[in-house]
């Protein structure tokens, strides 16, 4: 199923709260990307806050659909992840998907990725898909370990309009499974899966097509669900 994110409309603002919460506002009728250059009240996934200053690439895009089987929710996540992917590789730098929305340069934080589906039935209707991408990004030091930038990895520093025009071309493409895997470089290996506050190891195998982590534990496979547990490389 092709599930292209063709733009209709590109609305940019130089300071919001969110730009997902400013797409729910203006109730769109229709395919819309929002960028702004700085987020007051940024949002990751499971609720946590995203810091969003200047410097980096906040953008929100927003797909109606008329058909689209909720069953097929991850081949949202494929598409926008892959585009980001392919976004920042296309600067010279090697990106890394972290299961299942993060996106990861030599083991740092380079962009997160939110979306939020609304659904009648078993049908998705709408999807607001937010990522933020570090361009040029000043951070505090507490995420300095954590987090990194494309300018911290690159001889010519691109601007974040340049990152934008790029990343919002590569959304008009359409993107497979097998795409979104080929930015995985950690199956075989041991991974850390963080559920209720519990952490266990298990061996990453594979990621299924509707986007469930098959893994190994004490002599076991089985597959987890990224909105039950978390992973960490």
């Amino acid at each position: 199923m092709k599930v292209l994110v063709r733009l209709m409309k590109i609305i940019e603002l130089a300071e919001v709260d969110s730009t997902n919460e400013y797409i729910k506002r203006a109730d769109f009728n229709c395919d819309t990307a929002v960028v702004a250059r700085k987020q007051t009240a940024g949002r990751g996934t499971k609720g946590r806050s995203f810091i969003s200053d200047e410097g980096g690439l906040y953008i929100s895009v927003v797909r109606f659909y008329n058909d689209f089987c909720a069953d097929d929710a991850f081949k949202i996540m494929v598409n926008h992840c892959v585009a980001v992917c392919r976004t920042i590789e296309s600067f010279g730098i090697k990106p890394v998907i972290r299961w299942a929305n993060d996106v990861l340069v030599e083991g740092k934080k380079i962009c997160g990725t939110l979306i939020e589906n609304t659904l009648q039935g078993n049908k998705i209707t709408r999807s607001i898909v937010g990522m933020g991408i570090n361009v040029c990004n000043e951070f505090p030091d507490e995420l300095k370990d954590i987090a990194t930038s494309i300018t911290q990895h690159v001889c010519v520093k691109p601007t974040v309009n340049e990152v934008k025009n790029r990343l919002l071309k590569n959304l008009e493409n359409d993107y497979s499974v097998r795409d979104y895997k080929s930015y995985i470089d950690w199956f075989g290996t041991t991974v850390k899966l963080l559920e209720n506050g519990q952490t266990r190891e298990a061996i990453a195998l594979d990621v299924s097509p509707n986007g469930r982590l098959i893994v190994k534990s004490g002599g076991t496979i089985f597959e987890i669900n990224s909105a039950e547990v978390s992973l960490r490389l």
